[in-house]
């Protein structure tokens, strides 16, 4: 398996009246699943946290509808477990729904059996709530990269078409910069996708422009005229993903996590949404499948 040299991407995006249609996208986690809280929230408590993840995805439904827009849903299997009929209204609302893996483990910390043991399972478990195929997979912190890019063929063996789990750029959480911008073929001979997340470049640098906390940080004009610049420059689409909790100020404080975690969980989280709805009136959006597959599955 080899991840294409060239940037060029494989895939070219599709045109709502000569605009470019961007992928919306939503990662369904709490605010005590995320990776920056690894440390301080133990697994075992889990239960006994005041879960906000229900309310606050109804409330990007609901955010969602009003503004026309339809994208797609990468669900963690711990919250469709406990809250099917959410993941059910997801879906009878239009949107895709899509794998964010069972617990939230990232691919690096799993065996080779041990994530095709997880991506099945949690490709059975949306399927069996929603009726329906489940055909797009993202990794819990972007947790595919050079290392482990055997996962992607297991993601296809396991009856996936994408995966949207490589971010091209250096991080100290993730991140693989030798990959394309853009979709790529990674298995030779096989259709199978891999979307990363949005950058543009600047100066031949790589930089983020795909939401998460990137969006939520800086002005929202950066955010726009680098996504503009993907979309007239580059002429592809832009993947845009956020999580409900981003919209949620009023969810309960980490205050035992480092500054520079709490830093980046609860800067903005006041205006998130706000910056959000005006993206959503800036630009076209769609789902995942609809943007780059054209509704497969």
């Amino acid at each position: 398996m080899s991840v294409p040299a060239s940037q060029e991407p494989e895939t070219k995006s599709p045109k709502l009246d000569q605009q470019i249609v961007n992928a919306l996208t939503v990662d369904v986690e709490d605010y005590f699943h995320v990776g920056a809280f690894e440390n301080d929230i133990s697994r075992d408590d889990w239960d006994d946290l005041p879960c906000r993840v229900e309310q606050n995805t109804f409330r990007t439904l609901e955010l969602f509808e009003r503004n026309g827009v339809r994208g797609t849903f990468f669900i963690l299997g711990w919250v469709c477990q406990r809250y099917p009929n959410l993941i059910k209204k997801i879906h009878e609302h239009g949107h895709e729904v899509a794998s964010h893996s069972i617990g939230h483990h990232r691919v690096t910390d799993l065996s080779r059996e041990e994530f095709i043991e997880d991506i099945r399972d949690s490709k059975k478990l949306l399927e069996d709530t929603i009726g329906a195929a489940v055909i797009g997979y993202r990794a819990p912190s972007f947790s595919i990269g050079e290392k482990n890019i055997w996962a992607l063929e297991c993601l296809k063996e396991a009856g996936y078409l994408y995966s949207s789990s490589i971010y091209p750029i250096k991080h100290d959480h993730y991140g693989m910069p030798s990959a394309p911008r853009f979709s790529f073929k990674p298995l030779e001979g096989s259709d199978f996708l891999e979307m990363p997340v949005t950058t543009f470049t600047l100066f031949n640098r790589k930089l983020p422009c795909g939401g998460g906390g990137y969006f939520r940080l800086l002005p929202y004009m950066l955010s726009k005229m680098a996504m503009n610049s993907v979309n007239k420059r580059d002429r592809e689409a832009c993947i845009f993903y956020f999580h409900p909790w981003e919209i949620d100020p009023d969810q309960p404080r980490q205050e035992q996590a480092s500054f520079k975690s709490r830093f980046r969980h609860y800067t903005n989280l006041n205006v998130m949404e706000a910056k959000i709805e005006r993206l959503l009136g800036d630009f076209a959006w769609g789902r995942m499948d609809d943007v780059f597959l054209q509704g497969e599955g």
